[in-house]
C-alpha cells in the first residue's frame, strides 16, 4: 500500500530538502531557490530499501582491472569546433550535457551531429517537439540520413527499452527536463525527476557502452536549470553563449573529465545551420575600423588557441555628477581599476567622464593579458590619439602602473604576425624572451603605463595616416 502524499521544498542549487518554504536555503545560503515538490513514499521505503547483496558489483583490485578498448575511445563528430570543445571527440560510455539560452542553436547542432556521423547509429529522443517538426528541421539542415532513429517520448523506462532494442552508438535526449520517471510522483523537470532520470541514463550509458548527449534548459539567471548535482553527475558540460540577434555562437566547455575546460568552439548561425569558424582571429578583426580613436586589438588564449579580438572604448564628458561606467564583454571591476591606475599614475581625469567599453564578436575577456590593450583604447579615446593600423597591445597592468608579462607570449605574437600586425607592444621581460622577430615587425618593450603614453604620443597620426 502506498504511503501518504507528502510535500517538501527542495533547493535547486544544492538539493537540500525542507518541510517548509524559506526565502534562503539554510544549507548553501542561496536565495529563492526552494521549489515545492510532492511525492508518495514507496512501500519499500518503509521496509526493504536495498537490493540483494548479490546484485551489487563486487570490488576488484585496481591493478587487475583490464583496459577495455570499448571505453575511452573517441569518436570524431565531423564538426571540428565541437571536437575541439569536447577535447578531441565524443568518448564512448560518456554522458555530455549541452545547455544554453532558448533558440541559441542546441537542437540545430544535434541534428548536424547526426548528419556528420553517417556511420554512427543514433537514437534521437525528443520530449518537446513532434516527429514532423524535427523532420522539417532535419530536411532544412540536410540531415535526413538512414542512421538516425527518432523517438518522441518522455518516459525514461520507454527510452531505455528502445535503447536495448536499437542498440545505438549515440543517444541524444532533448531535453532532460522533459524526461520523467514514473517511480517519482513529482512533476517532470523537478529536482527529484531530473536526478532520478539522469541517474538511470548514466547507468544505462556506462553499462551499454554507448555515448549520450543531454540537452539542458537554463533558468532566468542564465545558469543550467535543475539541481547543481546534475552538472556533477555528467562527464562533460558544454554551454552555448551568444545573443540570438547576433550570428556568432560560442560553445564553451565548463566541465570535461576527458580533456581541457579552456577550449571553445566558434560557430556562425546561418540559414543552413551552424557553420564552423576555423579562423576566429580573422573573423573578429575583419571589420575593424582604421584610424578611429578608442579601438585597440588584443589577444586572449582560449585553451591552446590564441584569438585576436578588438577592445573599443568611448570616453565622453558626463552631464551628471555620477558618471556612468558600462562594460560589455569585460569585467566592470577590472575596467574601473584600469581607470583608477591611469588617473593616479598619468593624471588623466575620468571623474567627470562617462566610460563605455565593448569587446567585439561576443567574446569575454577574463584574463589580464588584455589590460594593456584596454588602457591603450581608453587613452586613445580620451586624448583623441589615433592608433596606427596593424597595432596590438598585450600585457597585464598592475596597480603601480607597471606592465607585467603574460603566459604564451610567443603564441600570441605569432598569431598577431600571421594576421599582418607590424607593431606589437609587449611587457619588457616578454619582449626579451622573443627569440626571432620576422622582418617588418616591430616589437616595442613597455615597462608601464608611462611608456605606453610615450609610445602613443610618438605614434600620433593625422587624418591622412602619416606620422607627425
Amino acid at each position: 500500500m502506498a504511503g501518504k502524499t507528502k510535500t517538501v521544498y527542495t533547493c535547486v542549487n544544492c538539493g537540500a530538502q525542507f518541510p517548509r518554504w524559506n526565502g534562503q536555503c539554510r544549507e548553501c545560503g542561496a536565495w529563492n531557490t526552494l521549489e515545492e515538490e510532492t511525492y508518495t513514499p514507496s512501500p519499500a521505503a518503509a521496509g526493504k530499501d536495498r537490493e540483494e547483496p548479490g546484485e551489487f558489483t563486487p570490488a576488484v583490485k585496481l591493478s587487475e582491472i583490464e583496459e577495455e578498448k570499448l571505453f575511452g575511445e573517441r569518436s570524431r563528430t565531423g564538426i571540428g569546433e565541437l571536437d575541439r570543445a569536447l577535447g578531441g571527440g565524443i568518448v564512448r560510455g560518456s554522458v555530455a550535457l549541452i545547455s544554453g539560452e532558448p533558440g541559441i542553436g542546441k537542437s540545430t547542432l544535434l541534428l548536424q551531429i547526426c548528419r556528420s556521423m553517417p556511420d554512427t547509429r543514433v537514437l534521437y529522443v525528443s520530449g518537446e517537439e513532434s516527429q514532423l517538426q524535427i523532420k522539417m528541421r532535419a530536411k532544412r539542415l540536410r540531415a535526413l540520413t538512414d542512421n538516425v532513429y527518432l523517438q518522441c517520448e518522455t518516459d525514461i523506462d520507454g527510452i531505455l527499452a528502445e535503447t536495448d532494442n536499437i542498440r545505438p552508438d549515440l543517444l541524444i535526449i532533448d531535453s532532460v527536463q522533459t524526461v520523467k520517471d514514473n517511480a517519482v510522483s513529482s512533476a517532470p523537470g523537478s529536482v527529484s525527476q531530473v536526478k532520478a532520470a539522469t541517474a538511470k541514463i548514466i547507468a544505462a550509458t556506462k553499462k551499454g557502452g554507448f555515448s549520450t548527449i543531454l540537452v539542458g534548459h537554463v533558468n532566468k539567471d542564465g545558469v543550467i536549470a535543475g539541481p547543481k548535482l546534475l552538472e556533477h553527475m555528467v562527464d562533460v558540460v558544454l554551454y552555448f553563449e551568444g545573443e540570438r540577434t547576433q550570428s556568432c555562437r560560442i560553445l564553451r566547455a565548463i566541465k570535461n573529465r576527458y580533456g581541457s575546460t579552456n577550449e571553445i568552439g566558434l560557430f556562425e548561425m546561418t540559414d543552413e545551420g551552424l557553420e564552423e569558424v576555423p579562423d576566429p582571429s580573422r573573423r573578429m578583426m575583419e571589420d575593424s575600423p582604421v584610424g578611429v580613436p578608442g579601438s585597440c586589438p588584443v589577444c586572449l588564449m582560449e585553451g591552446t588557441r590564441p584569438i585576436l579580438t578588438e577592445v573599443q572604448a568611448l570616453v565622453t564628458r558626463s552631464p551628471f555628477p555620477n558618471p556612468k561606467r558600462l562594460a560589455s564583454g569585460l569585467d566592470l571591476n577590472r575596467m574601473t581599476m584600469m581607470l583608477a591606475v591611469l588617473e593616479k599614475r598619468l593624471g588623466v581625469r575620468f571623474f567627470d567622464k562617462d566610460v563605455y567599453m565593448n569587446v567585439v564578436g561576443g567574446l569575454r575577456l577574463d584574463e589580464t593579458a588584455a589590460d594593456l590593450g584596454v588602457c591603450a583604447a581608453i587613452l586613445s579615446c580620451a586624448m583623441d590619439l589615433r592608433l596606427p593600423p596593424h597595432f596590438i597591445a598585450i600585457g597585464e597592468v598592475g596597480l603601480s602602473g607597471e606592465c607585467r608579462s603574460v603566459s604564451d607570449s610567443d603564441l600570441r605574437v605569432n598569431e598577431a604576425v600571421r594576421l599582418g600586425f607590424e607593431i606589437i607592444l609587449l611587457p619588457r621581460r616578454a619582449a626579451e624572451r622573443i627569440k626571432k622577430v620576422p622582418a617588418g615587425v616591430k616589437v616595442i618593450p613597455v615597462r608601464g603605463v608611462f611608456d605606453l603614453m610615450s609610445v602613443l604620443k610618438e605614434m600620433r597620426h593625422d587624418e591622412s595616416g602619416t606620422a607627425e
